[in-house]
């Protein structure tokens, strides 16, 4: 197909017939500055469509580059962590009974366990967050548990609150 065998609809063939005869009767003035205005609305048009939005990202890449990599990293620390922590031996429920009781002897008297079964259930008043962050991690390595749910609050004092543990992780915390 070429241009000479595609045919226009006729309101088409009409309206550019309309707008040729309106172009003839300007002034050769008048058509220079709406060729202007034209050829800067065109420009504003590609500069929108094309220019600005590549601009964009190429100011926004290194910022999501970074983020991205932190993120990976982050990933690659905790799959070399998963790995590290699938060749461990399991330890026992008396075992881990035994580990969270001495941390949460390090609490003093702002931490309490109850043991009920397999369950062991932590309350705490007041703990600073360093306190809290370290139960939390010698319960996951001496004891191989995580917390399977928590209700904390902080307050002026530190967090309170309660966090059950399962002992029957069956080391695969």
């Amino acid at each position: 197909m070429n241009a000479r065998t595609l045919t226009l609809p006729p309101a088409l063939v009409q309206a550019r017939e309309q707008l040729r005869t309106w172009w003839r009767t300007r002034v050769p003035r008048e058509r220079l500055a709406l060729g202007a205005a034209a050829a800067v609305l065109g420009l504003f048009i590609a500069w929108l469509l094309f220019v600005q939005p590549a601009l964009r990202t190429l100011r926004e890449a290194p910022a999501r580059i970074d983020a991205l990599d932190a993120q990976l990293q982050h990933t690659q620390r905790l799959a070399a962590e998963s790995q590290g922590l699938r060749g461990v031996a399991a330890v026992s429920p008396a075992q881990a009974a035994a580990a969270l009781k001495a941390a949460t002897d390090r609490l003093g008297d702002k931490g309490r366990l109850s043991m009920q079964g397999d369950r062991a259930s932590l309350t705490l008043t007041g703990v600073s967050p360093e306190a809290l962050r370290s139960w939390l991690l010698e319960a996951r390595s001496a004891a191989r548990v995580r917390p399977s749910e928590a209700q904390l609050t902080r307050g002026p004092q530190g967090y309170s609150g309660s966090i059950v543990v399962m002992l029957t992780s069956g080391g695969n915390p």
